[in-house]
């Protein structure tokens, strides 16, 4: 990647959305205005997409998991995603992450401050960094975590209040790295690979976890406003935790945004990454997708980002090249470390590794 694109100076920190919404603003600040509008926003005709639901549990079967994993294949193939259920959190559980994101952000300013991310660092309590004059910024306020490896966890920024957050994120990340390991051996069973192909690369022992409890504030002008600007994910998966009621997801397929459903409050919604787009020489692709804002009720969620480890070299596994598929994709290590600069542009990362 070319360095000299973006700058590496880190700017500023911004007030919190939370903060603008107290304040009573009627328009937005002009750093989060989009000034030919959003397209498709305020459209209540925009489809809902067709999510392919996929259940993990039959994944794992030996009497089931042939079937399943050609409906994986074929979710991956069609959007890039599906909704997994069957995978072994409860409901109960899954509320209770959702009730302390909550909890966390209707804490009083004071408190949610203590745990504020640094200028230059994105981990803690916050909102966009600031790395240029002319950035959009996202409509949301988010609490990021790294979670694994242990010992790069900054756990004076996890919060102490809920007094079960660090124990409920604690818990809620372990059982997902039982789906993670699941899911990547399913994905490279659906190309009749080796299944621990696309999980070496990814490395276990020190792959990163990093959670983001995302809180997305009404907006008064949720037609010149997003939520989270269009991307793809730098992660080799990321798992979602949805809002039970308030819709606010958009992917992008065949160039026409879709909504994305709330109606299986207990589906963790799945998507590829850039990685695996990499790993499977473009089969599988990370699909671009948005968050909208709505004027009257806000909207949580809890995305955990499962990202290979840093010093792992990234490459098309062995058999997804041929004569009749060339290699798409460069080499490629630390990928994570220049994502921020290229999603703040608007721009995907993944193009620079395209050969």
């Amino acid at each position: 990647m070319d360095d000299n694109l973006f700058p590496t100076k880190i700017e500023s920190k911004s007030k919190s959305v939370q903060e603008l919404v107290m304040n009573n603003e009627l328009e937005p600040p002009g750093n989060y205005f989009y000034e030919d509008g959003v397209n498709g926003v305020l459209d209540s005709s925009l489809p809902l997409l067709e999510m392919p639901v996929i259940d993990i549990g039959r994944l794992t079967s030996p009497s089931t998991n042939r079937e399943e994993i050609e409906k994986l294949h074929s979710a991956l193939i069609s959007c890039g995603c599906f909704m997994s259920i069957n995978h072994g959190i409860t409901g109960v559980f899954l509320d209770q992450v959702r009730s302390v994101t909550a909890q966390f952000f209707a804490l009083p300013m004071e408190e949610k401050l203590k745990y504020s991310r640094a200028a230059d660092s994105t981990e803690g309590y916050g909102n966009d960094m600031i790395l240029s004059e002319d950035q959009i910024l996202d409509w949301t306020d988010r609490l990021y975590h790294i979670v694994s490896p242990e010992d790069k966890r900054q756990l004076q920024l996890w919060p102490e209040k809920p007094e079960i957050f660090r124990e409920t994120l604690q818990e809620y990340t372990t059982k997902l790295k039982v789906i993670v390991e699941v899911v990547l051996k399913a994905m490279a069973r659906s190309l009749n690979m080796e299944e621990n192909c696309f999980l070496d690369k990814y490395g276990e022992e020190r792959a990163l976890m990093m959670a983001r409890f995302n809180l997305f504030p009404p907006c008064p002008r949720p037609d010149r406003s997003l939520g989270q600007k269009p991307h793809a994910d730098g992660s080799a998966i990321t798992i979602v935790l949805q809002d039970k009621e308030v819709e606010g997801l958009q992917f992008l397929n065949d160039d026409q945004w879709f909504r994305v459903p709330v109606q299986l409050p207990h589906a963790l919604l799945i998507n590829v990454g850039d990685h695996i787009e990499v790993m499977s020489n473009g089969v599988f692709k990370s699909p671009v997708h948005r968050v909208v804002t709505n004027s009257e009720r806000e909207r949580t969620s809890v995305a955990v980002f499962c990202t290979p480890d840093p010093d792992n070299d990234i490459e098309p596994v062995d058999g997804v090249v041929s004569e009749t598929r060339p290699r798409l994709y460069k080499k490629m290590q630390d990928y994570q470390s220049k994502y921020l600069q290229y999603y703040q542009k608007g721009r995907r990362p993944i193009e620079s590794v395209k050969i």
